[in-house]
């Protein structure tokens, strides 16, 4: 008798132990398909925009499974770009943003895609990239927002021409040699100017610092609106041609300086 009452409650102790389990066990598969299911959630290029890319008899435009690449249509130069797409931003919406400095200097540019949309889980080495344009033989890495946080660290241990931040900075201090370019927006909201300013000795002394007078942070690519913004006081167009002329600039003299 004193045996049967002794297993009763040890097996509705068992029970409640394998239903917790299996509950804990299930909101984790959930959790888990929830977050991939919000990685591919992208915020999507502006068709028009890229198409006019697409369209552009200057340039081409190819797509691999790694990455987007930019190249000019003739006369291409030695100089290439790598660069890292915002949080969860279609890769496709810095072709506007990016094909005026192509147009302009013959660089190819090769616009990643993140694994999962985030660049924090993309551990691919940069050969993976620059191996789309095998011509190329100067490399310069560069992002936007969390992208550009991921470039800084391809310098770590990467010998790059040069890092290029747009409404972006670094998580830890640059080598003092290493050329940077930091493009920022007066009116960005999530890279504020005042957290560029804060970041600011993380960089090179010799940084060239570019601040776009009524750019936001939705301003570095074709995508729209993003929450959490300010708001543009410039037009999409304004604001690719202040980045093409800092860029172009930029990647030329450094260009130059490598050869």
């Amino acid at each position: 008798m004193t045996t049967g009452h002794t297993e009763k409650p040890r097996t509705r102790t068992r029970a409640r132990i394998q239903f917790a389990g299996w509950t804990a066990l299930t909101a984790l598969a959930l959790g888990i398909v929830a977050f991939l299911i919000w990685t591919q959630l992208v915020m999507p290029a502006d068709r028009a925009e890229a198409q006019a890319v697409f369209d552009n008899p200057a340039v081409t435009v190819t797509d691999t499974a790694d990455s987007v690449v930019i190249a000019p249509a003739e006369n291409p130069s030695n100089a290439g770009l790598v660069f890292i797409p915002g949080a969860k931003v279609d890769p496709y919406a810095y072709l506007a943003t990016l094909s005026g400095t192509v147009e302009e200097t013959g660089m190819t540019v090769v616009i990643t895609k993140p694994v999962l949309n985030l660049a924090f889980f993309d551990q691919r080495p940069l050969d993976a990239f620059t191996a789309a344009a095998p011509d190329v033989t100067t490399w310069f890495v560069g992002g936007h927002s969390l992208g550009g946080v991921r470039a800084c660290m391809y310098t770590l241990d990467t010998e790059v021409a040069g890092l290029v931040l747009f409404g972006s900075y670094c998580a830890a201090a640059v080598d003092d040699d290493l050329p940077v370019l930091s493009i920022s927006g007066s009116e960005d909201g999530l890279s504020t100017p005042a957290k560029i300013e804060d970041s600011a000795d993380l960089l090179p002394a010799g940084t060239t610092f570019v601040e776009i007078e009524g750019a936001n942070h939705a301003s570095f690519g074709a995508y729209g609106d993003q929450p959490g913004d300010g708001e543009a006081t410039i037009s999409p167009a304004e604001s690719e041609q202040a980045i093409t002329e800092a860029l172009s600039t930029f990647t030329a003299l450094r260009f130059m300086q490598s050869e």
